[in-house]
Order: structure tokens, then C-alpha cells, then sequence
């Protein structure tokens, strides 16, 4: 893989059906998990792993994710006359001065390839890496996208985040077949989106971090809708599997599924544990929530 990954592109277009009535108005994206939104965790992820420009792929109604990276002056001046220094930093580095963010809308909601498919002009011919925020992954060592850089560059190959799910789930994800899979990487040689559990060519998930090359935009140009009737991403990597090698990377740390209500409680928890002035109380809260009642 050739050129160092400065883009990450984040689809952040998507409804947000099984958090309604809150995504009524707040984007599921925006979705707090102790004290920051889900795209803070996802944004800071990326720039860790290097990345400098961020591409929001959003719809033309969520305002709410271009309104929290943009400056809020009011409430920095109230902050700032009240000499509330250490709230007045926090608000203005959700995103450092060297990095920008891109807003690009996806006019349509046809699937997440088409979603990457609309960042190709900020893009460019350059290789890239896709997060989607509503999978949170935690670890105490590098990020996940950090590490599928890392990988990339040194096998120089496209690398897709990988994670072992019961038979019975793949139905819920894009499942790969490899080949010489040893200590946490190998070789994609196929990839199909949610296939039955009898037709699973195995039980290594797909999620949400990439590192592509730029190739991938002119194959989801042709490619036609699949499951779900939408162009999946999942079938243009199928694609280029016939022309460039493509590695799936079982990654450090533990993936939270926040696009579903248990996902977001568990995150929760687990943040909340992992914060010194939060870990004692939130213990005693569990064991108070646990005790047999009366």
C-alpha cells in the first residue's frame, strides 16, 4: 500500500431506526456513552492512527454531528468569562487545529458503499480508512484503525477488522473465508454479506474499520444493489479481491455494538469502569442494581 492514510471517511447518514424515539432528532452518531458522543470516539480513534482529514458522509437533515465539531462562540464566551478554563478546553479540542473535517451528503440512502462511494472526491487517489462509530472498540494498547494502519503499511495490502461471532450470527454480517490465518492476520479469499449459517464460508465477521485503496471507488461505481437492495461495500471488496491482495486482521480490544440498545449500555459500563473517578461508584451502583429485592 502506497502513500501514508491521511482520510478517514465516517457514514454517519443512517437513521438510527432502533434507537427511535431519541433519533427522532439526535442522531444515533451523537448518542452519548458516558460523557462524549459515539463520533468523538470514532474521530479520536482515526487520529490517532495518523489520519488529518475526516469525511462526515451525512444526509441532509442531521445537522447535529457538523454542528458539534463546528465553534459554539456563545457558549465558549460564557465559559471563558465565568474562568471555567478546563470545560472551555475540553469544547474547543474535539478536534485538533491540524485536522479538518469534511461534510459530503449522501442524497440518497442506498447502502454503505454507496455512503464511502460519496467521499471519493475528498478522497482522491489516496489510500483511505473507514470507521463506523456506532462499533466502538476499546482497547488499552493502540486503536483499532491504528493497527490496521500499521498492518497496511507493512504488508502492504488493504486490511479489513475482523471478530469470531456464534454460528448463528453471521446472517448479521459480511463473513469471510481465508487462507494462512496465523496469530491475528490472513488472506482474504472471499467475502459475502449476511449468508445463512449453513452457507457461512466461516464465522469471522466483518466490522466496522477498513484501510482501502482508492481502487475501491470505481468498483462501487459499477457496483449493482445487493442485500438489503443496497450497494454493499462488502461486494465491491469482493471485487477487488480479483485484482489486489486483502487481508482480514482480528483486532486488539473489545467491539461494543452501539447500534443496538445493549451495545450502548455495555459501552457504557465498560468506560465508566475504566475511569478512575467513575469505577468505584459505578461498581456500587451494579451491586446495588443486582441485590435481590426487598
Amino acid at each position: 500500500m502506497s502513500g501514508r492514510v491521511r482520510c478517514a471517511v465516517f457514514p454517519v447518514a443512517g437513521l438510527g431506526t432502533r434507537f427511535l424515539p431519541a433519533t427522532k432528532t439526535v442522531p444515533k452518531e451523537m448518542l452519548p456513552v458516558v460523557d462524549r458522543p459515539l463520533i468523538q470516539y470514532a474521530v479520536d480513534e482515526a487520529i490517532e492512527a495518523g489520519c488529518d482529514t475526516l469525511v462526515f458522509v451525512t444526509n441532509r437533515y442531521k445537522h447535529a454531528v457538523a454542528d458539534y465539531f463546528d465553534k459554539a462562540y456563545e457558549l465558549e464566551q460564557k465559559l471563558e468569562r465565568a474562568g471555567k478554563s478546563e470545560l472551555l478546553a475540553m469544547i474547543r479540542d474535539v478536534l485538533p487545529r491540524q485536522v479538518r473535517a469534511v461534510f459530503v451528503t449522501q442524497a440518497e440512502a442506498l447502502g454503505l458503499g454507496h455512503a464511502v462511494l460519496c467521499a471519493r472526491p475528498v478522497v482522491g487517489d489516496q489510500p483511505f480508512a473507514v470507521l463506523l462509530p456506532d462499533d466502538l472498540i476499546w482497547n488499552r494498547g493502540p486503536g483499532a484503525t491504528r493497527q490496521l494502519v500499521e498492518l497496511a503499511a507493512r504488508e502492504q495490502a488493504s486490511v479489513v477488522a475482523v471478530q469470531d461471532v456464534p454460528i448463528e450470527q453471521t446472517r448479521s454480517y459480511g463473513i469471510v473465508a481465508t487462507r494462512d490465518f496465523t496469530g491475528r492476520h490472513g488472506e482474504i479469499r472471499g467475502i459475502v454479506e449476511k449468508p445463512r449459517p449453513e452457507e457461512a464460508p466461516s464465522t469471522l465477521a466483518v466490522v466496522g474499520r477498513y484501510v482501502l485503496q482508492p481502487r475501491i471507488f470505481g468498483l462501487l461505481e459499477s457496483t449493482k444493489p445487493g442485500a438489503g437492495g443496497e450497494i454493499q461495500l462488502t461486494d465491491a471488496i469482493a471485487a477487488l479481491l480479483a485484482e489486489q491482495r486483502i487481508l482480514a486482521y482480528r483486532f486488539e480490544g473489545r467491539r461494543f455494538d452501539c447500534g443496538s440498545r445493549i451495545g450502548l449500555i455495555e459501552a457504557t459500563l465498560q468506560y465508566a469502569l475504566d475511569d478512575e473517578s467513575l469505577a468505584g461508584p459505578t461498581r456500587e451502583l451494579m451491586r446495588q442494581a443486582l441485590r435481590p429485592a426487598g
